[in-house]
């Protein structure tokens, strides 16, 4: 899924929250959705939480788009119609509440993404790819996620890997699909990962409270996508993110009357810095400006995608900002023109 420069008026509009509970030490950061537009020819908007102004990475989780229920129209009016559109430095994990999205890559790889189903695409050097809600999907509602490359893995091969997570249950108080790394006491996902990473989806039955054993050494975020969830006693909205500092061993989530449902991400925090800008994730200015250019000029970095049937046959990549891109790291402080 392509990422977009955000206006001014998005960065104005984002913002996060410290706050500490008499309950717990941990400290709950808020990261507040900021409605982005997709590109392609049916425009959908997504709720986006990461990268942010005061937060690069959640982990090497480095990006979070939040989306839907969409109702679809029988035009496909409402849905996703992606062209194909590049990556670098990059894995992208696709994961679904409602409806269906096919994927097409330049590595070869067809599949489909279903709920309750991962897929993984890695980019490595680069790669080139496109999502189109199917036909049949009348619902569209999930999460596309980011993860960042570590230096010595980012110029890998292109790979596409899909996993279909068993549902466990939480000792009576819900349920779990682990679909990146392991999640103590529940289940473990056989995905590839380039620096250890966990994302889970859990229901959480009303009223439910827990106290998930968690690894010390991450750091953890919580997305609310539907119902009502409290963070160490922090209470979040549809489409934030809740994010808490390597060091608990517990973290305890509360739902509310009607339960909750919520995607958890952590990771060891990813300590390198990466320029971000559209689609590419690379390490410096020149490094983005390249990945540009190569793909404006049809570069065999990105190679070709087969079998996409859209109305046009790429995504053009938009203006290099006016100013130098800098590169971030775990606390944000990008430059002006970054693409967060």
């Amino acid at each position: 899924m392509p990422g977009r420069p955000l206006s001014r008026a998005h960065a104005r509009a984002a913002c996060s929250t410290g706050l500490v509970t008499e309950a717990t030490t941990a400290q709950v950061q808020v990261l507040r959705g900021r409605l982005v537009p997709l590109g392609g020819i049916r425009a959908m908007y997504v709720r986006r939480t990461l990268p942010h102004r005061s937060r690069a990475f959640i982990g090497a989780w480095c990006f979070v788009d939040h989306y839907g229920p969409n109702e679809i129209g029988a035009d496909g009016s409402g849905g996703m119609d992606i062209p194909p559109h590049p990556h670098t430095g990059l894995q992208t994990v696709s994961w679904l509440f409602e409806g269906e999205i096919e994927h097409r890559d330049s590595g070869g790889a067809v599949g489909l993404v279903r709920p309750g189903e991962v897929n993984l695409m890695t980019a490595g050097a680069g790669i080139a790819h496109t999502e189109v809600s199917t036909r049949e999907t009348r619902r569209l509602h999930g999460v596309q996620l980011w993860v960042a490359l570590p230096d010595a893995a980012r110029d890998t091969h292109r790979n596409f890997e899909h996993h279909a997570p068993p549902l466990v249950p939480l000792r009576g108080v819900g349920s779990a699909r682990v679909f990146i790394g392991e999640l103590a006491g529940v289940d473990r996902s056989p995905i590839h990962t380039f620096t250890p990473l966990l994302g889970a989806e859990l229901i959480l039955n009303p009223g439910a409270a827990v106290a998930l054993a968690v690894d010390t050494a991450y750091e953890h975020g919580v997305l609310l996508d539907t119902g009502e969830v409290s963070v160490e006693g922090v209470p979040i909205e549809s489409g934030d993110l809740a994010c808490i500092d390597p060091g608990p061993d517990r973290l305890r989530l509360r739902a509310g009357a009607a339960g909750a449902r919520i995607v958890l991400l952590g990771g060891v925090p990813f300590d390198e810095e990466i320029v971000m800008w559209w689609n590419f994730v690379g390490r410096s200015h020149d490094e983005i400006l390249a990945y540009r250019q190569g793909w404006e000029a049809g570069s065999i970095r990105f190679g070709t995608v087969k079998g996409y049937a859209g109305p046009v046959d790429r995504i053009p990549a938009p203006p290099m900002p006016a100013v130098r891109l800098r590169p971030r790291g775990r606390r944000g402080a990008g430059a002006e023109g970054n693409s967060s």
